[in-house]
């Protein structure tokens, strides 16, 4: 799930593909490793674990692209995570369809609409420039349910604004789910903010011919009174 929103803080993945692409569609096969460790895992508003490593690998051609993202906790209690997401981006527009997957419930391989624990999510959004606008739905596995049990396909749309200030790179965030659901913020009834955040990136030096990107990033919400300040590194 994405993740300290790292360029979904990136793709609503840590790889792009949940991030509208503002370049046109490459003509060759691209792809990328890397891996973010974390002071902890955030994800939309949510305290998801503590101290992290988040690997990702991506692939992608003529505007598709298919990606593989996790997240292990540093303490055996944390939930380990794996995703899968397809997805292709033209100009400021994108769509992609993520497959989650947590190791605190059936198997990898259980696929029953009542014994998974896959959740299936769509996305679709435009990357404005000085705006990207972007809304989530869940449409199969674990979709999330109201208080009379009904499946309500749990939603979520989140805005993010980049700006360059002070020589550092910076991100805000507002997210929020327009109904009620079990999947966010404890089942909190309708409408509800579920973060307002504030992200700065910082490029440090190793050598002439690397750097380590470093970012921190302040996190409320609103709908569960919680906050949240972490820090990353990405490799």
């Amino acid at each position: 799930m994405k993740r300290l929103f790292k360029g979904k803080s990136w793709m609503l993945l840590a790889i792009a593909i949940a991030s509208p692409a503002m370049l046109p569609a490459q003509d060759k096969v691209e792809a990328s490793v890397g891996a973010d460790l974390v002071s902890g895992y955030i994800w939309r508003g949510q305290d998801l674990g503590n101290v992290s490593i988040q690997p990702s690998l991506s692939i992608a051609y003529k505007g598709f692209s298919l990606s593989a993202w996790g997240s292990v906790g540093f303490e055996k209690s944390d939930t380990k995570e794996f995703d899968l997401t397809l997805g292709y981006g033209i100009g400021g527009f994108s769509v992609s369809v993520t497959d989650y997957w947590f190791n605190n419930g059936p198997a990898y391989f259980h696929y029953g609409a009542h014994d998974t624990n896959h959740t299936f999510e769509a996305q679709v959004g435009y990357d404005f420039g000085v705006l990207a606008v972007n809304w989530y739905t869940n449409f199969a596995g674990n979709v999330g349910y109201n208080s009379d049990g009904d499946r309500t396909y749990a939603s979520y749309i989140a805005l993010s604004a980049p700006f360059r200030l002070g020589g550092l790179d910076w991100e805000a965030t507002v997210g929020a789910t327009p109904w009620e659901n079990d999947f966010y913020n404890g089942g909190k009834n309708g409408f509800a903010v579920s973060e307002v955040g504030i992200k700065a990136t910082k490029e440090l030096k190793i050598t002439d011919s690397w750097t380590l990107p470093v970012f921190a990033q302040a996190i409320w919400n609103p709908a569960t009174e919680g906050a949240y300040f972490v820090a990353g590194l990405s490799f």
